[in-house]
C-alpha cells in the first residue's frame, strides 16, 4: 500500500466531512465559475453541430481533467499536501448537502400547506414545468431527484475520484456540468450538446450501479425491504430512458415502497415516464425518508470509494 492510495482515501473522507458539515460555499462556487466559462466559451464554439459539440466537451472537460493532473502531480510527493488536495477537490464537486438542503425545504413547505412556495423551491431541483402539480407530484418529484442526484453528485464523483483522484474529481464535475447546461434535448442543442449527454451517461454508468445496490442494502434504514429495491430494479429500470437515472430511481421506488414515474410536465411538452417500483405514489413524508436514504447511501459510498483508493494504491 503507497502513501497515495492512504492519502487519496484519507482525502475522499475529508472531503465528503467537509460537505457534510459545510455545504456549499454560498459565493464564488468553483462550479459556478466553471459554467459561467462554459457559456462564454459556447459563444464561440456553438454550432448546430455534433463536432462542435465534441470540440466544446474536449475543451473544457480536458481543461478541468488536465488542472487536476497538474496539482495531483506537484501534491503526490507530500502526503499532507496529497490529502488536502483530494480533500478540497471532493469537497468542490459533491453536492450531497444542498440537495439535501433544498428537498428538505420543500417538505417544509409542504408540511406548512404552503403548496405554491413548494412548487417554486421545487424548481431549484428539477426543470420540470412545477405550477401544474398537485402535493403528490412535487413529492414524487422531490424523491425522483433526490435519487438521481445522490448518484449524479455524491456517488460517480467519488468513484472517480477514488480511481484518478483530483483528474478524475474535476473532470467528472465538468462533464456532469456540461450535461446540466447542454446535455437536455432541444432545437438548440439536440446537436451541440449530443456529446455531453452521451459522455455523462457513460461516467455515470459505474456509479449508478453502485448507488443502486448500496440504496438496496440500506433499504432497511428506512424500513423498506433490499429484496424490494432489487426486484424494482431489475424489472423496470431498463424501460427508463436514462441507463442510469432508472437503475437508481427504481432502486430508491423499491427501498422506499413507493411508486415513481408518471406524467412529467416540460416546458417543451410533456412526457409519461415508466412507473417505478410498486405501492402508493409518494408523499411528503416519503421526502424525508429519501433524504435520510440518500444520507446513508452517501456514507455507504465513501467508504466504498475508500477502500478502491487503498486498493489501488496497493497495485
Amino acid at each position: 500500500m503507497t502513501s497515495v492510495g492512504v492519502s487519496r482515501a484519507l482525502g475522499l473522507v475529508l472531503g465528503h466531512l467537509a460537505d457534510r458539515r459545510l455545504s456549499d460555499p454560498r459565493r464564488g462556487h468553483p462550479v459556478a465559475g466553471f459554467g459561467r466559462a462554459a457559456a462564454a466559451l459556447e459563444r464561440r464554439t456553438y454550432a448546430d453541430s455534433r463536432a462542435r459539440g465534441v470540440v466544446h466537451l474536449t475543451l473544457l472537460a480536458g481543461a478541468a481533467a488536465g488542472v487536476g493532473l497538474a496539482l495531483e502531480l506537484r501534491a503526490r510527493r507530500h502526503p499532507l499536501a496529497h490529502t488536502l488536495l483530494t480533500a478540497a477537490a471532493t469537497w468542490t464537486v459533491l453536492g450531497g448537502t444542498s440537495l439535501a438542503r433544498e428537498a428538505s425545504a420543500v417538505h417544509d413547505l409542504l408540511a406548512a400547506d404552503d403548496l405554491p412556495g413548494a412548487r417554486r423551491r421545487l424548481t431549484h431541483l428539477v426543470g420540470r414545468d412545477t405550477s401544474v402539480l398537485d402535493e403528490r407530484e412535487v413529492s414524487r418529484a422531490v424523491v425522483e431527484s433526490v435519487a438521481e442526484n445522490t448518484s449524479d453528485a455524491v456517488v460517480a464523483p467519488l468513484v472517480w475520484g477514488a480511481v484518478l483522484g483530483a483528474p478524475g474529481l474535476l473532470g467528472y464535475r465538468a462533464a456532469n456540468t456540461l450535461d446540466a447546461m447542454i446535455g437536455h434535448r432541444g432545437e438548440r442543442y439536440g446537436r451541440f450538446g449530443w456529446a455531453s449527454a452521451r459522455f455523462d451517461d457513460l461516467l455515470n454508468l459505474p456509479g449508478a450501479r453502485l448507488s443502486g445496490l448500496l440504496a438496496a442494502a440500506l433499504a432497511p434504514t428506512v424500513g423498506g425491504r433490499p429484496s424490494a429495491a432489487l426486484r424494482a430494479w431489475a424489472r423496470d429500470a431498463r424501460r427508463h430512458p436514462s441507463p442510469n437515472a432508472g437503475v437508481v430511481e427504481a432502486a430508491f421506488a423499491g427501498a422506499l415502497g413507493v411508486r415513481l414515474g408518471g406524467r412529467n410536465h416540460y416546458a417543451h411538452g410533456v412526457e409519461e415516464r415508466v412507473l417505478l417500483g410498486d405501492g402508493p405514489p409518494p408523499d411528503r413524508h416519503d421526502i424525508d425518508r429519501s433524504v435520510r436514504l440518500a444520507g446513508a447511501v452517501g456514507t455507504g459510498a465513501v467508504a466504498v470509494a475508500a477502500v478502491l483508493a487503498l486498493r489501488r494504491g496497493r497495485d
